[in-house]
């Protein structure tokens, strides 16, 4: 695992795949899989003049949260500022850029909604 800049929180019973990267800030909850290869970066570099490299710019943070229960399949990508709700899913090889709602499921780039939990019926649900 590799960090540059902010506070990264790991809670209880998590696992880490091979090759991840996390940049916080990251507060990742109990119980949390991330599969290999998954890159969370709570980092943007700044670019609002196009008179200066993006390098003299600075940077903005904004933390991303995954609450418990969580899987973030091989090779995605969470951007920064995005929560992944409880018992959310994020298929392989997706691009997380807004928030997940608990029991959920997304794919793609940018990832989507697929599927939801329905607690009645105790079954995933096409969307």
């Amino acid at each position: 695992m590799d960090n540059g800049v902010g506070e990264i929180i790991i809670g209880n019973h998590t696992r880490i795949g091979l090759r991840n990267t996390i940049i916080g800030p990251v507060h990742i909850g109990n119980h949390v899989i991330l599969a290999q290869n998954v890159v969370l970066s709570g980092l943007n570099h700044n670019y609002e003049d196009i008179s200066l490299p993006i390098h003299l710019q600075g940077v903005s943070v904004a933390p991303i949260i995954i609450e418990d229960n969580a899987w973030i399949a091989a090779n995605s990508i969470i951007t920064a500022g995005v929560t992944i709700g409880k018992h959310a899913i994020v298929a392989g090889g997706s691009v997380v850029t807004k928030n997940v709602p608990p029991y959920t499921i997304v794919a793609g780039n940018p990832a989507k909604a697929i599927k939801r939990y329905q607690s009645e019926s105790q079954k995933w649900i096409r969307i």
